[in-house]
């Protein structure tokens, strides 16, 4: 990497400490009478690029419809942001969606990357560096979801939160809106936040979205039963469980699971022993949670998580919306 690009490992994956926590938490999600497994867990390296790939998917229509946002929105975008500013960009991944900012010429002081793919956000940010030498590049590898926790010596004035493409969907309202007020805390009036929020619309649509014939999500939601093995010393057998994905109408949701073809049993060592959980065939795993809103409703839920001046843009179609918004006084 770059001498003058820097990586704050705060998450490390692989250390002793953090291990056993994570180890703790994938366990007691099994042990549930509905088993379940955090979706951070789908980022892994390979989790991470697989991802990638479904956002080049013609089903899924959020990364797109989000780029024409983007592009019919930049004046009024650009003048929200100002100059000068922190961009803060949560859950980077490729750092695709900032780097299309800064080549259309919004471009900040500093520019800090945070995901909890640490092998997948050296490789990312190295590559933007290269791009834009001349602007300032943090990388934070963290769960941002559990705790924000950013440098000391990052300034509070003019930071801008940057959550594109939806990803706020993962949080149900209750903890979206905590989620939300976290970061009205961690701002003052010069900054803001710029949101991607996938809207309510046909179910056909969303089910196909997250369900696409060639298998690329499945292969995501699958590959996560692979990093549980690395992580848990767990034995799933990969080909035992199937993608399911729909939207859950009463509830405004995709939900995501991962379905047992048979019955079996998932066993992995503990410290004094090994523990295991049965499944009987068409038994399911809960593995993500994907909110959809309408713009009111969105807007509502900044409101009252502190933040005034709200912005709302909207592709001709009224799929997905980007807000924008101030913390309030």
């Amino acid at each position: 990497m770059p001498n003058d690009v820097k990586l704050l490992q705060i998450l490390d994956w692989d250390s002793p400490r953090q291990n056993a926590r994570l180890r703790d938490e994938l366990a007691t999600g099994l042990l549930r009478p509905q088993a379940y497994i955090a979706p951070k867990f789908f980022y892994d390296a390979l989790g991470s690029r697989l991802f990638e790939a479904i956002t080049e998917l013609p089903e899924y229509y959020p990364t797109r419809t989000e780029a024409v946002i983007f592009r019919d929105f930049l004046p009024a975008i650009r003048d929200g942001l100002g100059e000068n500013f922190t961009l803060i960009d949560l859950g980077c991944g490729s750092c695709a969606k900032a780097g299309k900012l800064f080549h259309a010429g919004v471009l900040p002081r500093r520019y800090v990357a945070v995901d909890i793919s640490v092998e997948f956000l050296r490789d990312s940010l190295q590559n933007l560096k290269r791009e834009f030498p001349a602007i300032d590049m943090l990388g934070l590898g963290l769960d941002f979801t559990e705790e924000l926790r950013l440098p000391d010596d990052l300034p509070l004035e003019r930071r801008v939160y940057f959550y594109p493409g939806s990803s706020i969907g993962n949080f149900s309202p209750p903890d979206a809106g905590r989620f939300l007020t976290g970061l009205a805390a961690r701002m003052d009036r010069s900054g803001g936040l710029l949101i991607g929020v996938d809207l309510v619309k046909d179910k056909a649509l969303l089910d196909a979205a997250y369900d696409d014939p060639l298998g690329v999500t499945a292969a995501f939601n699958r590959n996560l039963l692979r990093h549980v093995n690395a992580r848990l010393d767990a034995d799933f057998a990969i080909g035992d469980w199937q993608h399911v994905a729909f939207y859950n109408i009463e509830s405004a949701r995709i939900e995501m699971h991962l379905e047992a073809r048979r019955a079996l049993t998932v066993s992995w060592p503990e410290e004094n022993g090994s523990r295991s959980r049965s499944f009987a065939k068409g038994e399911r795993v809960h593995t993500e949670n994907s909110w959809k809103y309408s713009p009111d409703g969105f807007a509502t839920l900044l409101g009252n998580a502190g933040f005034t001046e709200i912005q709302v843009w909207t592709d001709p179609r009224r799929w997905f919306a980007l807000f924008f918004a101030r913390k309030a006084a």
